[in-house]
């Protein structure tokens, strides 16, 4: 098992949020959740192994058996899957959190509940930045 907190390839990631969502799950569950979810077909087999692959990375763990079901759960939290692929994104970005945001918010639909979000954020950021000068 390796120390480090590896990136999870897009593969990977998949299973990732499936665990992060569901919990613990079977190889066969996890297949089938994402055959349903692909319009391509998905081999039993390829997600076994890209689930192998993730154990032997330190990602999942397998945590009992029921005679030849393994039953795997997500070592790596969410907050620090995301916070590392942010910035591992960001990087090629430049380094730029704004033109990153900027960006998203060009091209997607962005609700009124979102901006407020934003907007929520951005003053709780202001607030903190003004207690620590």
């Amino acid at each position: 098992m390796s120390l480090e907190n590896p990136l999870p390839h897009p593969s990977q990631l998949a299973v990732l949020q499936l665990l992060w969502e569901r919990g613990p799950l079977t190889v066969k569950e996890v297949h089938e959740a994402l055959t349903a979810n692909s319009e391509e077909p998905i081999i039993y087999t390829t997600v076994l192994k890209t689930m192998q692959v993730m154990l032997e990375k330190g990602m999942v763990e397998r945590q009992s058996s029921l005679g030849r079901k393994h039953i795997y759960a997500a070592i790596l939290s969410q907050e620090s899957t995301q916070d590392k692929l942010l910035d591992s994104f960001l990087q090629r970005f430049g380094g730029s959190a704004k033109s990153l945001v900027m960006r998203a918010l060009g091209n997607l639909t962005t609700t009124k509940e979102d901006i407020d979000e934003l907007k929520n954020l951005i003053q709780t950021i202001e607030n903190n930045q003004k207690t620590e000068e």
